[in-house]
């Protein structure tokens, strides 16, 4: 058989990577990095090469399955539909929309049909009890981003390629690719800040892979990286180091950060983060006097008790020292399909508003749509008024990735009925009683949104589908749609076409009411026709691109950027390095950076509260990444599992010595929420009074069908984090600093003694 080369834009994490596949009829038979590139320039990664494994994975569903009383069946998609229509609807007529719940998963965002028309059936749903893996992840740099900025993607990204020094917190790059940072090949990127005569300095409680090939390395206690980087704020304020230059024309509330910054000198904070106040005042100074710095923190910044403030505290000093939206410094990247800070009257807006609902059983306040994932279990569980009876899983594992999954194992198999919109039969899916496969990502078109974003450069990449979908299949947009239909009352045979086709015509005519749209006033019969005859992800991205900040605008500009251009152009169209773009980003209402919200204002005395403490003599647990794998989904493939187990508890050999715990000694590990085991495994690497577990294992229900993952289980780690425990301002999670007690497990001979 004919050998082809096909390309591809990888859709397996952030770094979103060209790839160039073999193949060999239905089968890929090598992949490599797309040397022609223009955004990746050839780098891979091993996920990169590993989705030929989950192409042909023979565990991967491949037509709908339904769940009876003797165990799974599987189903046609007329069955699957007719069954959630027979059992959902009469929920929904019997107790309201309220009944049902959604979570959304972190893969639904690496698929173009799902997050496009995933919102859509959102809106035709109309439950307020939505959530997502964002509250396990970055919140609260969305919330911060959205208070200072006006919106929650105008996230300033680390400008790479030109800065001069670079402080990471939080974060291994190497291992993650980056994250809310897309930057592939971040670990050569990072060599050259250094070779050109730069400087990275890594703040983290392990000695992590990235921190091994920066200029500097310190440790810091988990969750106190808002005491530190306030330190900072402090120090550029007393020692007159702080030049926010231009933006301070810019901003409002630098008076109050000065005042704010007061209580958190480096002399205060010192004890409480583990670091120097000798190095925090050199670094606030090294930060102020680089010709250009940025500061990047994410995860481990993100999800701990003070993550808002911790997400927050980068932009201010970046303001100070006036790298925000400077060349070398955090810049804000212009995305080709528009997303909303390209679109309206730029520089002003309606700006960030939360709390318009709040969660039945804690009050938590709804932010951007979602409540927090921490609450889904007491939702479930709770009887009443606008309890969740039923669900919604689209793409999603929250029994591994959010707190106690125990709790949420236990109470999802409580519920009336549950969909599943996923590929395996998984720890969370097992609990559905119909689950809708989707299709390889090799069967799908990809352009990426979320990503493109963030992305260190603007540029526009499309892939068509490498291989065609199986006969009958219908693509997730298809099947997202026809849920839609469904839960509008059109049926469960309803027609999709037609649904796709009033929801272009909606964002067409959305368009053309903004008086600084190309197409403002356009007649929405004509551009729709325009768009013919593609249907789909396919038509909504062309009529993005075209109406987007460098597209063609239906005809107003011959030159822009069209799907046609880029389906031309298979290695993709670079759009050039990142430009300033203040004020002309704000969508804030007063049209400035609004450094001091309230809120935000309001929880520095938290903060400041908790300086007196600094928990001495109590073991913190944090979480690890690694680069072969991604969350919870990639670790049914044997190359992805292969190797040294990486499920162990790292742990400084001084802790382990004072507990009596040696290499390789099988360990409990006890917190508010559970206990798990782990074998030890001893490093210098790690912060004294810190360990470590790595995030998403744990794959031992019985009755799930990956074989390769249940043969590689792991630990999950997120049987300790506490559901109770979230950063207020954001609803994020806490699984960063988690308090546990560690000691020996008992040998079985122990465990019987104790039993008799």
């Amino acid at each position: 058989m004919a050998q082809e080369t096909k390309l591809r834009i990888c859709p397996l994490c952030e770094a979103t990577c060209g790839l160039e596949l073999t193949v060999e009829g239905r089968r890929v038979t090598a992949v490599r990095g797309d040397a022609q590139d223009t955004f990746s320039e050839g780098y891979i990664c091993p996920k990169g090469v590993a989705i030929q494994d989950i192409d042909s994975d023979p565990d991967r569903l491949r037509t709908p399955m339904i769940r009876r009383a003797d165990g799974w069946h599987p189903a046609t998609w007329d069955e699957a539909f007719a069954e959630i229509e027979k059992r959902l609807l009469p929920i929904m007529e019997r107790d309201g929309r309220h009944a049902v719940g959604v979570y959304l998963g972190n893969p639904s965002v690496h698929n173009t049909g799902l997050a496009i028309y995933g919102q859509v059936f959102l809106r035709a749903l109309g439950t307020p009890n939505v959530f997502s893996a964002t509250t396990v992840d970055q919140m609260p740099k969305q919330v911060a981003v959205a208070a200072l900025f006006g919106t929650g993607l105008s996230i300033p990204i680390p400008d790479l390629d030109r800065t001069q020094y670079l402080m990471i917190l939080g974060a291994n790059p190497l291992v993650s690719n980056g994250s809310l940072l897309t930057a592939p090949n971040i670990g050569e990127r990072l060599k050259r800040i250094r070779a050109r005569g730069g400087k990275l300095v890594v703040i983290d409680p392990r000695k992590t892979e990235t921190a091994r090939a920066s200029d500097e390395h310190h440790f810091i206690r988990p969750g106190t990286d808002a005491h530190f980087l306030f330190a900072i704020v402090h120090t550029l304020f007393d020692e007159n180091l702080a030049k926010p230059g231009r933006l301070a024309a810019l901003s409002a509330g630098l008076d109050d950060i000065r005042a704010l910054a007061k209580t958190f000198s480096p002399e205060a904070v010192a004890e409480k983060c583990g670091i120097a106040a000798a190095d925090i005042r050199r670094l606030a100074r090294e930060l102020a006097a680089a010709p250009s710095a940025a500061v990047y923190g994410r995860i481990g910044t993100c999800t701990q008790e003070f993550g808002t403030l911790a997400s927050w505290l980068p932009e201010v000093i970046h303001v100070l020292t006036g790298n925000l939206d400077r060349v070398g410094g955090a810049m804000l990247t212009r995305p080709a399909y528009g997303p909303g800070n390209t679109k309206g009257a730029p520089g002003t807006g309606r700006g960030f508003r939360m709390g318009r609902h709040k969660s039945r059983v804690r009050n938590s306040p709804e932010i951007f749509g979602e409540l927090p994932a921490a609450c889904l279990s007491e939702e479930i569980e709770t009887a009443g008024p606008g309890q969740i009876r039923a669900m919604f899983c689209v793409a999603g594992n929250p029994v591994l990735s959010t707190p106690n999954g125990a709790r949420l194992a236990k109470a999802l198999d409580t519920l009336e009925f549950m969909v599943s919109l996923d590929v395996y039969l998984n720890e969370t899916s097992r609990h559905a009683h119909v689950i809708l496969p989707g299709l390889s990502p090799l069967e799908n078109c990809h352009y990426d949104m979320a990503f493109s974003q963030l992305a260190i450069r603007n540029a526009a990449r499309f892939s068509p589908p490498v291989f065609a979908k199986p006969a009958g299949a219908p693509y997730e947009w298809e099947t997202v749609l026809r849920l839609t239909g469904l839960v509008s009352g059109a049926g469960a045979k309803c027609d999709t076409a037609m649904l796709d086709d009033m929801v272009m015509l909606n964002l067409i005519e959305r368009e053309t009411k903004l008086e600084t749209s190309a197409i403002a006033g356009r007649d929405a019969q004509q551009i729709f026709a325009a768009l013919a005859p593609r249907r789909g992800p396919e038509r909504s991205i062309d009529f993005m691109l075209r109406t987007g900040p460098f597209g063609e605008g239906f005809g107003k500009d011959p030159q822009g950027l069209t799907l046609a251009k880029l389906e031309a152009a298979p290695h993709g169209i670079d759009l050039g390095a990142l430009e300033p773009r203040l004020p002309e980003v704000l969508r804030t209402p007063s049209g400035k950076i609004e450094l001091a919200p309230d809120f935000i204002v309001q929880d520095v005395r938290r903060l400041a509260a908790s300086l007196g403490g600094n928990g001495h003599g109590e073991l913190l647990l944090v979480g690890r990444r690694h680069l072969r794998s991604c969350n919870t989904w990639m670790h049914n493939t044997t190359r992805l599992v292969s190797g040294k187990p990486r499920c162990t508890l790292l742990m400084n050999p001084a802790d382990a010595a004072a507990l009596g715990l040696a290499e390789a000694d099988t360990a409990a590990i006890t917190s508010r929420a559970g206990t798990v085991q782990a074998p030890v495994e001893l490093t210098a690497e790690m912060m004294p009074g810190v360990v470590s577990l790595p995030h998403g294992w744990g794959h031992e229900a019985p009755d799930i069908r990956l074989s390769v993952a249940r043969d590689h289980a792991g630990v999950n780690s997120n049987l300790l984090t506490d559901e109770h425990h979230l950063d207020p301002l954001s609803g994020n999670a806490v699984l960063c600093g988690i308090p546990v007690t560690v000691k020996r497990a008992a040998k079985a001979r122990e465990r019987e003694a104790v039993a008799k």
